[in-house]
């Protein structure tokens, strides 16, 4: 074979695009995988907030919305809200999850859950869950509240999160409120 200037230059522009490729993703490796290890100031299991998580530059967990007897936090990824948690000690006798079915029509496609509280609904995009409680001696009941949520791409993967989330949380935000089931 002949080796001519056009046989040589192609080994070289083909070194030169994976350099340039290289570079390019050298400079995207700022976006970092970001761990929660607190939702309104109570310990959560990291690994059940990463499944609403993006990759990104800043994570924010804002939990300053906070008041006694409501918990109350956000979780952002470069600006953009990915959770968001709430939770309220209330009188009992009163059916939340039926006075919410509008608000979770909003989420998509709300359904009931088995085993989390007394009562519990996920749906697309958030989720609902109601315990009794005994609150400072008083028959009350704990609702917790979560929506903003649009990560995992996949509903189905995204509903499964959701409802491990709500199963997991629920007794320990229930816990550190002292309302005791």
């Amino acid at each position: 074979m002949r080796t001519t200037k056009k046989n040589l230059t192609m080994p070289v522009r083909g070194a030169a695009l994976l350099a340039a490729v290289a570079v390019g993703a050298a400079g995207c490796s700022s976006q970092e995988k970001f761990e929660v290890t607190d939702l309104c100031g109570r310990k959560v299991d990291s690994a059940l907030v990463a499944p609403f998580l993006p990759e990104g530059e800043t994570l924010k967990v804002d939990d300053d919305i906070s008041a006694p007897e409501q918990p109350r936090c956000k979780v952002s990824v470069d600006d953009e809200l990915h959770l968001y948690v709430r939770g309220n000690i209330d009188k009992p006798g009163f059916d939340l999850l039926k006075a919410s079915e509008r608000s979770m029509r909003r989420l998509g496609n709300p359904a009931p859950a088995d085993g989390i509280g007394d009562g519990a609904t996920i749906a697309d995009h958030g989720a609902m869950a109601v315990q009794a409680c005994t609150y400072k001696g008083e028959k009350s009941q704990y609702i917790l509240d979560i929506d903003g949520v649009d990560l995992p791409k996949d509903t189905a993967e995204r509903r499964g999160a959701l409802e491990e989330l709500l199963r997991a949380h629920l007794p320990v935000i229930m816990e550190a409120e002292g309302c005791r089931p």
